[in-house]
């Protein structure tokens, strides 16, 4: 990942709402949520949500595909390993065992549960 990109991936986690959809999507998994399904859990009008989602969306933080009527989001695992990778890229002068178990450990990065899962 590059410095632009963590900064707009770290810039659209800044805020409350977002960071709670995003944090939604990562526990439901790689099959994703109903925009209406992810508004009724989290008491959003639709017009706020979908601002919010486009803003995750332009980060690179989520997707969405069609289904029939309605629009599926999904937590992009990749950007999200990417920005964890970078953060910790130069963990303890680069000596993980210097911080202490699994401080920096890289192999704990969060892969999606679902069946579309991506690796």
């Amino acid at each position: 990942m590059e410095k632009p990109d963590a900064i707009a991936a770290l810039a659209a986690l800044a805020q409350d709402t977002r960071l709670d959809v995003f944090r939604l999507l990562v526990q439901v998994g790689a099959e994703g949520m109903p925009a209406g399904q992810i508004g009724e859990r989290l008491g959003l009008p639709s017009a706020t949500l979908s601002f919010h989602l486009n803003q995750l969306r332009h980060a690179g933080l989520v997707t969405f595909r069609r289904e029939s009527r309605s629009l599926i989001y999904a937590a992009e695992y990749d950007a999200m390993n990417s920005l964890l990778a970078y953060l910790t890229e130069n963990c303890c002068q680069g000596d993980p065992g210097a911080c202490g178990v699994g401080v920096c450990d890289s192999t704990t990065l969060v892969k999606p549960k679902g069946r579309n899962t991506r690796q």
